[in-house]
């Protein structure tokens, strides 16, 4: 194996090459970002860790720390809830909060490296932010297409913490999680949503009744 320069470095030369793109396209970014998974696949853990903190927190690339952390397999099992808790300082947007949540939290979660409590956590926090995050890391216990299988029960869990939250960032999480859910349950999402309607936010019983229904979030309107 080539030897690594230290991770320092390393996480300069991808932000400097990064920020010649001419254009902050996604997949011209993303083609960097493999570049360098490529670069490090066989590093281990620590070096891969440190290489996304450098980049996350000295040069603010901030998505692509998490994607170098998810493309390695061995650092992104190492994780525990102190470093997931570092890597999510400053979420304060929809994009920073759905890339930590989906990327890295909820699939952590659904591998067992962090305990129920954590998010539980979250989703009693004064941080409106951190309250989204616990909801959409959910969303990993019932994605098939990235190894979700279901689970009722702490879905549910995270939804009735927030059954009364009313921030439009909170609900329309919560409209996620449970749309994310009636794969799995359909009648589990029903009975939640039937016990907990004075509660609920318009948007959030709207929007999850139609998926019930119709199989769309926003069914589209058909002409008279």
């Amino acid at each position: 194996m080539d030897l690594l320069p230290d991770p320092c470095l390393l996480a300069f030369e991808m932000d400097a090459e990064i920020r010649r793109l001419p254009h902050q396209y996604l997949p011209d970014m993303r083609s960097i970002r493999r570049a360098y998974s490529q670069k490090i696949k066989s590093a281990s853990p620590e070096y891969v860790l440190e290489f996304a903190r450098q980049l996350f927190f000295k040069h603010g690339q901030r998505w692509n720390a998490y994607e170098i952390i998810a493309g390695h397999k061995a650092a992104f099992r190492s994780l525990s809830a102190a470093e997931l808790e570092e890597l999510g300082q400053g979420i304060n947007s929809w994009w920073t909060v759905d890339a930590f949540a989906r990327t890295l939290s909820g699939p952590a979660w659904l591998n067992g490296q962090i305990a129920d409590d954590l998010i539980l956590q979250w989703a009693r926090s004064s941080d409106p932010w951190w309250r989204r995050a616990a909801l959409v890391s959910t969303v990993a216990l019932n994605v098939r297409s990235k190894g979700g299988k279901g689970d009722v029960r702490r879905t549910l869990a995270i939804c009735f913490l927030l059954v009364d939250d009313q921030e439009d960032m909170v609900a329309k999480a919560m409209s996620w999680a449970l749309r994310e859910l009636i794969v799995h349950d359909p009648e589990a999402v029903h009975k939640f949503l039937d016990e907990h309607k004075q509660k609920l936010a318009a948007r959030v019983k709207r929007e999850v009744r139609n998926k019930l229904i119709t199989g769309l979030k926003t069914p589209k309107r058909t002409g008279t």
